[in-house]
């Protein structure tokens, strides 16, 4: 690439078809001022076929894009805007997987038990693409992420709706007291660089390696975790049993995506703890059916239809169902519950759905009712606790008074529990599990028991220096107080305490106000500030990143989409990512059944005008600069005129939000005065979409209404989708005028 070129990732589900609408409009103005915008295939069916060269024809081979972009996130050059992509679940997994071998392409299946030397490598490409495989790749920094101030500004001019909270609320937020993640912590600070070998000694004395060589570098924080099953499914029982006795919803949250090895894993476990009678007299049958509770009960119940004797299991689940307490559901009118995917209900979502919606989920009769919502892990549950408390006392957020809590997040690296996926591991045997340094001196310990999930979790030196310079960074520049958010009483934090007051040691923070206070008061604190309509950072480690940039947003606009969001990475390049809810798989249910897209690509304009800033700066363009000004005001006017998309048929959708896009754009650089041949171009394309508004309007809105045929769900026929998301004849022509035919990408 050079110094001109954005690269522009092609995901998933709505964020793709997006993509075919917007990006021959970014294309087609970026090459008015030089610049190149160029596309990477990082979608879940792009990493399959990327990873599987050997068993595909010629013609169906793939670049491994994700490699590609991992290796120029180490360039300064870098300038990347990545959008949403499906962390993919098993189940996921497994459907892209059919949907690709049904299109001709010869993919093996994933095998759930590899039984020899070919299936176990199948496994570990099948590995590498599932979970959250995309963003610890990319995210070679960390995080700073901000409700922009025209968003912002807009919310509070047009406040978005939020359910009222009264003090008899029932909602409450529970996670285990002891025998967790957060409970059974240990951490060392690893002296020489090298690797550490993570092993399980049995109570007969014999020793498994779990981990032969973990790479680590001189400083770096290690830390070693164990969630106790046991525990866990007492935990979960009472929980259970506290639920039907309230009359409260039950919930679990989770992130089976993000966590891909642990949360499935514990996912199954609530599934066992709720239906112990069935597990404990059909156990065996159901496993020997190849059913996972770790792949949710629809899973099960799909698998029980072709198992002799499932009619009678189905019914014994029923059973216990009935006689436990109301479960939460995601479709109440389908019956799916809160347990029947593992990947329906994520945490940094469905909690703050939740508290933005006076604390209640659906139930089975599809009426909203109080919740009890179980995290088990109680690391970062108490966040959530806080919230729910505070909104019983004080009522809802008022989005058009509060304050804002942008986040500056300790990320690069794959920095602490995001990181661990390759270093958690189901134990099989009772025993003791060491982590020893490159010497085999032990460094940490865990006891373990039959079944227990152990996890080795790494933060590095760097990615900790690197993000207290841009905690300081953004206090200075906001002049917003700067809260750290860390716990000395849990070992992690405590090390990490440690290098962070190094740290601000060599930081100017003379008038700045910088503050550490555990998580839980650190909400309360941010929450208070909130109410009276100051603004608040947080600076926090990766996985509060990922909560607190959904939490806050979802309440003070109305979506974490709209978040501006930038990775300055550590080498000098950025990654700039467009908000969060990528999968979004109703959006694309409801464009298949009624051709109507209501994915609001506003993350994506917003990334585009930072991302073009950056370009004109690193090449020494000042016409880019026009255009990513420009475009700020054309977003600012998109907002002000209400031409995002809506949620049903005959009204603006995805692709008419893209055309006022455009429009607006055009109008403000043909007006502006800081290039007048750059005003020029563009005089012509902005007479000829405000002369052909009503055309391009109606022809938008006239393919609305009727069903649409993508050619596959992860992996579409391009031109089908092309087809689909560019259904304007006079829009697409008036691009032409640029003379730069838009293509999608």
């Amino acid at each position: 690439m050079t110094r001109s070129t954005i690269i522009y990732t092609y995901t998933d589900e709505a964020p793709a078809l997006a993509t075919y609408s917007l990006l021959p409009i970014v294309r087609a103005f970026a090459a008015t001022a030089g610049a190149t915008v160029e596309t990477r295939d990082i979608s879940l069916a792009g990493r399959v076929l990327a990873a599987f060269p050997d068993r595909l024809r010629e013609d169906q081979r793939v670049p491994d894009a994700l490699a590609e972009l991992r290796a120029l996130t180490s360039s300064p050059e870098a300038n990347i805007i990545k959008l949403p992509n499906i962390s993919a679940s098993v189940p996921q997994l497994r459907a892209a997987i059919a949907e690709l071998q049904g299109q001709g392409y010869a993919v093996p299946d994933y095998p759930e038990s590899p039984a020899d030397a070919e299936e176990r490598d199948v496994r570990s490409r099948y590995d590498a693409v599932k979970g959250s495989a995309v963003n610890p790749v990319l995210r070679q920094g960390n995080s700073d992420r901000r409700v922009p101030a025209p968003v912002k500004n807009h919310a509070r001019a047009h406040p978005h709706w939020m359910g009222a909270w009264t003090p008899a609320s029932k909602t409450d937020v529970v996670s285990m007291a002891d025998d967790d993640f957060r409970h059974t912590e240990r951490s060392a600070v690893v002296a020489e660089t090298g690797s550490l070998r993570i092993e399980l000694v049995t109570r007969g004395g014999e020793t498994h390696a779990l981990a032969d060589e973990v790479p680590v570098e001189a400083g770096e924080i290690v830390d070693a975790a164990v969630m106790r099953v046991d525990a866990l499914t007492r935990f979960v029982a009472a929980q259970a049993a506290r639920a039907k006795e309230q009359g409260v919803l039950f919930s679990v949250h989770l992130k089976a995506t993000m966590m891909k090895v642990s949360d499935p894993i514990i996912f199954g476990h609530v599934i066992r703890a709720l239906f112990p009678r069935t597990f404990g007299r059909y156990g065996d049958a159901i496993a020997a059916a190849g059913l996972d509770p770790a792949d949710g009960l629809a899973a099960i119940f799909d698998g029980l239809a072709s198992v002799p004797g499932g009619e009678q299991i189905r019914a014994s689940f029923d059973e216990e169902a009935a006689a436990g307490p109301r479960l939460a559901m995601v479709d109440a009118a389908r019956g799916i519950t809160n347990l029947h995917v593992p990947n329906s209900v994520i945490i940094d979502a469905s909690m703050p759905a939740m508290i933005r919606n006076s604390g209640h989920m659906s139930g089975p009769d599809g009426e909203e009712a109080d919740t009890l919502a179980v995290v088990p892990d109680s690391s970062y549950s108490g966040v959530y606790k806080v919230f729910v408390d505070d909104c019983r006392t004080h009522g809802a957020l008022d989005p058009a008074t509060i304050g804002s809590v942008p986040n500056v997040g300790l990320m690069a690296q794959a920095a602490e529990e995001y990181g661990s996926h390759d270093t958690t591991f189901e134990i099989p045997v009772a025993g003791t599990v060491r982590v020893l340094d490159r010497t085999g001196t032990p460094l940490l310990e865990q006891p373990v028991s039959e079944g227990d999930i152990f996890r080795v979790c790494r933060t590095t030196d760097l990615a900790v220096t690197n993000w207290v310079q841009l905690a300081v960074r953004r206090a200075r520049e906001s002049g917003d107080p700067a809260v750290f958010w860390l716990d000395e009483t849990r070992p992690h934090d405590a090390k990490l305490l440690e290098k962070v007051h190094a740290a601000l040691a060599h930081e100017d923070t003379e008038g700045l106000s910088i503050e550490i206070m555990e998580p839980a008061a650190a909400t309360a604190h941010a929450l208070a500030r909130m109410r009276r309509g100051e603004d608040t950072i947080s600076v926090t480690g990766n996985v509060l990143r990922d909560y607190l940039t959904d939490l806050f947003p979802i309440m003070e606009v109305g979506t974490s989409a709209k978040v501006l969001s930038i990775v300055p990475l550590l080498a000098g390049g950025a990654l700039f990512e467009t908000g969060a809810g990528g999968s979004a798989p109703k959006h694309v249910q409801q464009l298949l059944e009624e051709n109507f897209l209501r994915w609001d690509s506003l993350g994506e304009f917003l990334a585009l005008a930072v991302s073009l800033a950056l370009l004109a700066e690193k090449a020494g363009n000042p016409r880019v600069g026009v255009l990513a000004r420009t475009l700020d005001k054309a977003t600012e006017r998109l907002l002000d005129e209400m031409k995002s998309p809506g949620r049903k048929v005959g009204g603006v959708d995805n692709r008419g939000s893209h055309f006022f896009l455009a429009l607006f754009w055009a109008q403000e650089l043909a007006g502006q005065t800081e290039d007048l041949a750059l005003a020029s171009t563009f005089s012509g394309l902005a007479k000829t979409l405000a002369d052909g508004e009503q055309v391009i309007v109606d022809e938008l809105l006239s393919v609305q209404g009727a069903p649409v045929d993508l050619g596959g769900y992860y992996h579409p026929d391009p031109g089908r989708a092309a087809a689909v998301m560019r259904p304007s004849p006079t829009l697409n022509a008036a691009l032409e005028t640029l003379g730069v035919p838009g293509t999608s990408g």
